[in-house]
């Protein structure tokens, strides 16, 4: 069996192509990686009240996330405990009870097996219907509305997982105005891609290199508003005067966020419509008189090991790149806004992230089209002999940036390098003092 290590160089900026395309290494990733690291499951306004549930995934695997009648959040495995079949075939909803359509065994929302069919005659006295309830996750963590989960028992806390970049997300969650939390999903697009999972994950990373990819779209200005013939920007305006930093961390995530200028002055995104830019003004306002210096921090896009990338600005939200094989992917994005926002900006919001995202999307159509060639790329029996090149801007880093983590001031593919390195020592069964970067991998195999 190959050591995943001896597959990334990131030293020398040397990645093997087979990481993306050999069946071996993807039924590793799926036990060493999507069965231990904290997996995003969805957001708490899927399910407000008891009893509600939606259909979510964890890997190759369906589980539910739901409120039981007390209002308790679980995430299950959706799976019955007598022959596997799906206990909750619906997308989301509100239920009593989740009863397979196979043998009828039927499920409280807390997970306890409730319903037998002949139970007396066919299983008293030989079944304990406490040993059968639905498989629940070892550990769930609710932040600011979002919802985590692992099956690994050893998993660190959700914080220390998450590390310095919980930074980088709180400002994709938190109010535009700067209060702490308050988003709410107003819509998941979700849509299958002929490509390995990594490559998406890897995009978000900070790969704005790629961005000649978007200059078709960039011409036609698809931005959140645009007056008078001008061209809408894809993203906030506040970004195009910032200091931009690429951040890698120890747990693998990877960053690129902005650092607005001292005064951190507010610029117009929404020429279409006045009352909505001067909606986002007031917040941009807020925010600078509540948060002080940390109102300079502003989010562009990042990956949360392993497979929860985001979009901090416009459009706003959280992709999770689901795998179902080493070349074909499942790509969901929960587009978020802020909860209390009026309806009109939410519409207006709503409307942007449909003409900008999905496969119907102009800016993520350009993506997919290059996730999926450099998967079939990987395929080949001569190319495969060859690896990736991941050698820019080797080294030019410092940990004595304006935020935590090893920080780029430049384009740089440090976080794609560190993300493999870490991915690695997943697949090779590092323990968590090493996939917490807490120990170098030498020291651990002394």
């Amino acid at each position: 069996m190959t050591d995943a290590a001896s597959l990334v160089d990131a030293r020398n900026g040397a990645i093997s192509r087979d990481i993306f395309v050999d069946a071996d290494i993807y039924r590793r990733e799926l036990e060493t990686v999507f069965a231990r690291a904290w997996l995003f499951v969805g957001h708490e306004s899927q399910i407000p009240g008891p009893g509600d549930f939606y259909s979510s995934r964890m890997g190759e695997e369906s589980v539910i996330l739901c409120r039981d009648k007390k209002g308790a959040v679980h995430v299950f495995l959706n799976s019955c405990r007598h022959r596997g079949m799906k206990v909750c075939r619906y997308d989301q909803g509100n239920t009593s009870l989740f009863t397979c359509p196979y043998h009828s065994w039927s499920y409280t929302t807390e997970g306890k097996l409730q319903g037998v069919p002949q139970y007396r005659t066919l299983y008293e006295g030989s079944l304990n219907r406490d040993d059968f309830s639905l498989i629940e996750v070892a550990r769930m963590k609710v932040y600011k509305g979002t919802v985590w989960a692992t099956w690994d028992k050893e998993a660190p806390e959700f914080e220390a997982y998450m590390g310095d970049a919980l930074v980088h997300l709180d400002q994709v969650l938190d109010c535009r105005d700067g209060r702490p939390g308050g988003s709410e999903v107003i819509g998941v697009h979700k849509w299958i891609v002929p490509a390995n999972w990594k490559f998406a994950s890897e995009n978000f990373l900070g790969d704005t290199y790629h961005n000649p990819s978007h200059r078709s779209v960039d011409l036609i200005g698809i931005g959140p508003g645009s007056k008078g013939g001008q061209s809408g920007r894809r993203n906030d305006a506040e970004l195009e005067k910032a200091e931009h930093v690429w951040v890698s961390f120890p747990q693998g995530h990877g960053v690129h966020s902005a650092i607005a200028g001292e005064h951190n002055e507010y610029a117009g995104s929404y020429l279409s419509d006045p009352e909505i830019d001067e909606y986002f003004r007031d917040a941009h306002e807020q925010r600078k008189e509540r948060l002080g210096e940390d109102a300079r921090l502003l989010p562009f896009t990042g990956t949360l090991f392993p497979n929860t990338s985001y979009h901090g600005r416009q459009p706003r939200g959280l992709c999770v790149w689901h795998p179902h094989s080493p070349t074909e992917t499942e790509a969901w994005r929960f587009f978020l806004v802020d909860a209390d926002a009026p309806e009109k900006v939410k519409d207006y919001l709503r409307h942007y992230y449909m003409r900008y995202s999905g496969p119907a999307g102009m800016t993520e159509q350009d993506d997919m089209e290059n996730w999926l060639y450099a998967t079939r790329a990987s395929t080949g029996t001569i190319a495969r002999r060859h690896p990736f090149n991941y050698a820019q801007s080797i080294g030019k880093f410092t940990q004595e940036g304006p935020v935590a983590g090893d920080v780029s001031f430049q384009i740089t593919e440090q976080n794609a390098r560190n993300y493999y390195q870490r991915w690695a020592t997943y697949v090779d069964g590092a323990d968590w003092s090493v996939l917490l970067g807490q120990q170098e991998v030498a020291e651990a195999a002394e």
